[in-house]
């Protein structure tokens, strides 16, 4: 990820509009900020929460609240808490996640 032209600036996320986004199963919604080509997101899954597909997408995510479950393609399985973070790069393993307790995400993509 090359973050170029960014200028400095501060974001409220509470002022950032969410937007709901589709799920096998609970909802997930997203606070979203575009830079460039750089994604920035606050994610929220309410209790429940199962994604409706595997992600190729690479991440930095890291977990603010509640508890994130994710599983590779290959079967491994992860369980986030508050504190800890993943990141996967673009195409490199598949990735879905749960979220049976809820959780609150910080995502840079």
């Amino acid at each position: 990820m090359k973050m170029n032209d960014i200028p400095f600036a501060t974001c409220d996320w509470t002022a950032v509009e969410p937007v709901e986004k589709s799920a096998e199963a609970g909802q997930a919604s997203w606070r979203t900020r575009q830079f460039g080509d750089v994604r920035v997101r606050m994610v929220e899954y309410t209790p429940g929460y199962v994604s409706d597909h595997w992600c190729v997408k690479g991440h930095v995510l890291l977990c603010l609240k509640g508890e994130l479950h994710t599983e590779l393609a290959d079967g491994r399985r992860f369980t986030l808490t508050p504190g800890m973070s993943y990141q996967v790069a673009d195409n490199a393993e598949p990735h879905r996640s749960t979220s049976p307790q809820g959780a609150t995400l910080f995502i840079v993509d």
